[in-house]
């Protein structure tokens, strides 16, 4: 018996393609997990490209206030811990979940630091914005007249008051969210 074949449309053929490039796309983002040092330094030369085209070019200062917003926002859920224990302490939760919880005495069990946001989705999500950026940048939509000093100024603020409230943070639930500096145990 002759099973009839499904009928083939130009959605079915545009799928599969773009399910192709995903699994390729995805086993580049895997081979590339290992080469922090790498990615990160190819983010950062886009980005210098990306400066460098809203410098010459002398316009899209809001597409670039944008950006430094969103990676401000990315930074700090890099730093910040999973489980925050300030909701935890808000919320009367602390003898709720144990295991989700910083240790906040002397005699509290270790915990590791576990952040928001992970390195590689950081790096991920940072890359892929930056691309939009300066894609952006070669649209002439998106190039709105605003005075720069002032995005400037209000970034600096803006950067300077979170910074100094994720600090506090930090010291006020003793957590460093950086491996460099700690004690390093099982390497010879």
């Amino acid at each position: 018996m002759d099973v009839p074949e499904p009928e083939q449309s130009p959605f079915t053929a545009v799928s599969v393609h773009t399910s192709r490039l995903h699994r390729q796309y995805q086993a580049y983002l895997d081979a590339s997990t290992p080469y922090t040092t790498y990615r990160w330094a190819g983010t950062g030369v886009l980005l210098f490209i990306f400066f460098l085209r809203i410098v010459f070019a002398q316009g899209w200062y809001i597409v670039a206030y944008t950006l430094g917003i969103y990676l401000l926002n990315l930074f700090l859920a890099f730093l910040s811990p999973r489980f925050d224990p300030s909701l935890t302490q808000d919320e009367g939760l602390e003898d709720g979940d144990a295991g989700s919880s910083l240790p906040t005495k002397n005699d509290d069990e270790f915990r590791p630091f576990i952040r928001r946001l992970p390195e590689f989705k950081f790096w991920h999500k940072a890359t892929v914005a930056i691309t939009i950026g300066f894609l952006c940048s070669w649209f002439e939509f998106f190039d709105i007249p605003v005075f720069w000093p002032v995005l400037v100024v209000y970034w600096l603020i803006l950067f300077f008051l979170t910074m100094r409230r994720q600090i506090q943070h930090m010291i006020k639930y003793r957590y460093v969210p950086f491996s460099f500096g700690k004690a390093k145990y099982g390497r010879k």
